[in-house]
């Protein structure tokens, strides 16, 4: 009564890795990392320097102590209060837009513009096919139409002249 079911199992793990989306999301999380080097460069090299010509160039640093004394210790954290770091989260949602704008802008838009082309020229050539196919059918009919007026009723049996 006891069925062995590690073959199947196996098999069944196996299968799953060996799908094509599987690798694709492996690839996709492998680059998505890299890309996040960058983007967190930009902001620390370019973001932060413009926003640091309007206050401090890191945002980490803006806070709000909602319940006094707030007093922060050597190494930055909160030993008393309550403070709200809210320029933290300022700078995740930043490079989060960033991220968003680059992959948006430099990967998917063109990739649409690409894809939507490919599309236009795939419906012109099934266009033209299909103008063709009715064109031809059209003058066979008219040339049927011209041949039964001109020699009247002719016997459906007889071919040639």
């Amino acid at each position: 009564m006891s069925e062995q079911k590690g073959p199947g199992v196996l098999q069944g793990f196996k299968a799953f890795l060996m799908r094509g989306n599987v690798v694709d999301l492996a690839v996709a999380v492998v680059i998505g990392a890299a890309f996040t080097n960058i983007v967190n460069s930009v902001v620390k090299g370019v973001i932060n320097p413009l926003v640091g010509a309007i206050g401090t160039k890191n945002l980490d640093s803006y806070s709000t102590c909602l319940k006094e004394p707030c007093r922060v210790g050597a190494d930055g954290s909160v030993t008393s209060g309550v403070m709200i770091l809210w320029g933290s989260v300022a700078g995740a949602t930043l490079s989060f837009v960033i991220t968003a704008a680059v992959v948006y802008f430099l990967m998917v838009l063109p990739m649409a513009k690409y894809l939507a082309r490919q599309e236009a020229r795939r419906k012109a050539r099934e266009g033209t096919h299909e103008v063709i196919e009715v064109t031809e059918l059209e003058v066979l009919k008219e040339i049927r139409d011209a041949l039964v007026a001109q020699g009247g009723q002719r016997d459906p049996g007889r071919t040639g002249r």
